[in-house]
């Protein structure tokens, strides 16, 4: 009676002790990921710049100033070189009217005068890449953006001069190299009338700080050097 009683005891416990452990929940991690490197910055430099009619330096800028020729032809322009980049690159430069000064105009108040210039942003083979237009007016010196030196006026300076600021910004596609900048068309209204001049080879403009701005190119790796061939070792005699 004594054993029996206990058997039924025996077995609880038995179950009892292989029931199954609840699993552990598995915890998330709280640590971040890394955060992304970020974007080297662009490159930004005075640009490389043939100037076929440089008219000179600021007195105050010390910016050099270049004349646009009204043209055709993107090798007779304002020829900028693009360096290697990836992507595309950004050309910028303030484009200026071109003034010819007079103080016995200005103290007869007959110096008056309103320009409006358009020009092109070329490639070598002609095509179009974009226009740039500024349009100003002049009433005294103060209207000047800068002096130019270099000349046979007062204080050694010409009397050319630019006026009026207009900044531009042309994003140039990745492959192109090199772009041109050539004079389309002047409008001047003056107190005695209104003149246009698109004739080829006429300074119709000014430009100056000209930059690029650009991502560089990744460095080509240098090819691997051809391995020589061992050589032969040569036959015995016999």
């Amino acid at each position: 009676m004594l054993i029996g009683c206990l058997l039924p005891g025996a077995a609880w416990d038995v179950a009892a002790q292989t029931k199954p452990k609840p699993k552990a929940q598995a915890t998330k991690s709280t640590s971040k990921p890394a955060a992304p490197k970020p974007a080297a910055a662009p490159k930004v430099e005075a640009a490389k710049v043939d100037c076929p009619a440089l008219l000179g330096d600021g007195v105050k800028t010390q910016r050099a100033f270049c004349d646009v020729l009204t043209g055709r032809d993107p090798a007779e322009g304002i020829r900028i070189t693009i360096p290697p980049h990836t992507g595309p690159a950004v050309l910028t430069f303030d484009l200026h009217n071109r003034h010819t000064y007079s103080e016995q105009q200005v103290k007869a108040g007959r110096a008056f005068a309103e320009y409006m210039a358009t020009i092109g942003v070329l490639l070598p083979d002609g095509s179009l890449v974009t226009r740039a237009a500024i349009k100003s007016s002049f009433r005294t010196s103060a209207d000047l953006v800068d002096r130019i030196t270099g000349g046979a006026g007062p204080g050694g300076v010409k009397a050319v001069a630019p006026v009026g600021t207009e900044s531009i910004r042309v994003e140039v596609p990745a492959a192109v190299t090199e772009v041109s900048l050539l004079g389309e068309k002047l409008v001047v209204e003056r107190l005695d009338g209104r003149d246009t001049f698109t004739s080829p080879g006429r300074p119709i403009a000014i430009v100056s700080n000209i930059q690029m701005e650009y991502k560089p190119a990744p460095a080509k790796k240098p090819a691997p050097a051809k391995k020589t061939p061992a050589k032969k070792p040569a036959p015995k005699k016999r």
